[in-house]
């Protein structure tokens, strides 16, 4: 069994207004990853993810690219253990 990682990522940039949330949550979903996006009201967009630590990997290559009209500037991202707290990936309002 693939061990279970957790990443919060702080994505700055050109992230609100141009579906960046939707775009994540789907990348998240079509990776099996469990967790939330949402908007922070200072502009950035917050990840809380969790899965195998290669899906991960692959979501961040994803989440830098953005979709058409993100203009990602860069992602701080701390990782740690999964704590399987999550049970689906949610986008947050």
């Amino acid at each position: 069994m693939l061990e279970l990682a957790h990443i919060k990522a702080l994505v700055h940039g050109k992230v609100q207004g141009v579906y960046y949330r939707a775009f994540a949550s789907r990348a998240a979903k079509s990776l099996s990853l469990k967790g939330y996006v949402r908007n922070v009201s200072n502009g950035d967009v917050e990840l809380e993810t969790e899965g195998p630590k290669e899906m991960l990997e692959e979501l961040l290559r994803r989440l830098k690219a953005g979709p058409d009209g993100a203009i990602v500037e860069k992602i701080d991202v701390t990782w740690s253990e999964g704590t399987g707290k999550y049970s689906a990936f949610d986008v947050r309002y």
